[in-house]
């Protein structure tokens, strides 16, 4: 699918004089790179790990397998040699123009990947990293593609200390204190600047979910890496919460964003879902309920983002917010898992959904689209909870290793989808 160059800078005025142009024209809304425009059909790749896993099943394991496979998700990179890499985005970005779709990729080989957790791994070096992204980029060279920048990369940063002065709870031994988040940065900005240089690529950096980092904390963790100069942001990767939540708080990450960065402010006064007072609510604030939708004027106080959106209307006035952003739909039909003595809730919760299908047609002028980056059905992690394993106590069986097919859990995300389907 042939599409115009987008050239970027490091502001962000074209993103804001096409989001300008659409609320004085009242016509759709507008990426902020023409890839993802809400025409674009997103790839549904025919030899998806969803239909590899459906060989070796049989009875409704396989059908679900299956029956997801129909689905656009997708397509994770995760190790490799910077040829290797080349070799294999190369192909699928060439089966996805083929069939005039556009892939999603998730680029994900960071050093020091997810701390030594259930999806550990990565390059081991700087050097080694910044090749591999290289090959990376070559392999998609001058076609479509939407690109994921290193889920988690920004809300686990090896030895990082916050803006707030709160120092990362990531901190592996093999790392460099001393150089470990400078490098993390550096290795995300120059991923960004090799990605955003093709003509037809979309960049998305992490901007974690609703219910992790405050507003100013990734806001600054975004703008140290490079988002001035990348397509957007994405949410919820891998992850469960509702979309109203992360749409609001999109909204007050691309807030703070143009805040900090068009009107000088700080990132302390950037409005947090960890207190949501504000003008609309005469400043009594609360933390918010990931368990609950939040909307605005909503009558429970910790599910009403009035506070918060007031806060910024106030603060930014007619100053448009430009950061756009997408969300990872995939498993969160039904929030969160509401489990209070599961420190490791994000992993393979119970009686999850399937949430909104992939589009690029959103109706929010923020949000480019909605995508499945994490293949439902897949596992993530062994999920020990605390535990010596080798079960997974929440659910009495021993889980796949992350990405390994999880066909409980796929039933689960069926049964349970919203919108439902079937």
């Amino acid at each position: 699918m042939p599409h115009a160059s987008t050239t970027r800078r490091a502001g962000a005025v074209t993103a804001a004089a096409l989001v300008l142009a659409s609320l004085a024209g009242g016509s759709p809304a507008f990426a902020a790179n023409d890839v993802l425009d809400p025409s674009a059909t997103l790839w549904t790749n025919p030899d998806s790990t969803s239909l590899e896993a459906a060989e070796s099943l049989t009875g409704q394991a396989r059908e679900d397998a299956e029956y997801l496979a129909q689905f656009p998700t997708a397509t994770w990179f995760t190790a490799g040699t910077p040829i290797t890499v080349k070799q294999d985005v190369k192909q699928a970005v060439v089966r996805a123009h083929a069939a005039d779709e556009v892939p999603v990729l998730v680029a994900y080989n960071v050093p020091f990947r997810d701390c030594a957790q259930y999806s550990s791994g990565g390059a081991t070096t700087l050097a080694e990293y910044t090749a591999w992204i290289d090959g990376f980029a070559k392999g998609i060279g001058n076609k479509d593609a939407v690109v994921i920048l290193e889920p988690d990369g920004l809300g686990i940063i090896p030895h990082y200390t916050s803006v707030e002065g709160t120092q990362e709870w990531c901190q592996p031994a093999e790392a460099d204190a001393a150089t470990a988040a400078s490098e993390r940065f550096a290795m995300l900005n120059h991923a960004v600047d090799t990605l955003a240089a093709l003509p037809n690529t979309a960049v998305y950096l992490d901007g974690t979910h609703s219910g992790w980092l405050n507003v100013g904390d990734i806001s600054d963790r975004l703008i140290k890496a490079g988002v001035e100069k990348a397509d957007g942001f994405f949410l919820n990767a891998s992850n469960y919460h509702f979309t109203a939540n992360l749409t609001a708080y999109g909204h007050w990450i691309s807030s703070c964003i143009t805040l900090v960065t068009e009107l000088d402010g700080a990132f302390a006064d950037c409005g947090s879902q960890y207190w949501n007072g504000g003008p609309a609510n005469n400043w009594s604030g609360v933390a918010m309920d990931n368990y609950g939708e939040w909307s605005a004027g909503n009558p429970d106080p910790a599910l009403d983002t009035s506070g918060v959106d007031s806060r910024y209307a106030s603060q930014l006035g007619d100053v448009e917010p430009t950061t756009h952003f997408v969300l990872d739909t995939s498993r969160n039909g039904q929030g969160p898992w509401e489990v209070a003595t599961d420190y490791e809730d994000w992993c393979n919760p119970l009686d999850r959904g399937l949430g909104l299908h992939p589009t690029t047609d959103t109706g929010d002028e923020l949000i480019d689209a909605y995508l499945w980056i994490k293949v439902p059905g897949e596992s993530d992690g062994e999920c020990l909870r605390g535990t010596a394993g080798p079960e997974d106590p929440a659910r009495g069986v021993v889980a796949p290793r992350a990405g390994g097919w999880f066909p409980d859990m796929a039933r689960e995300l069926i049964e349970n989808a919203v919108p439902a389907v079937g």
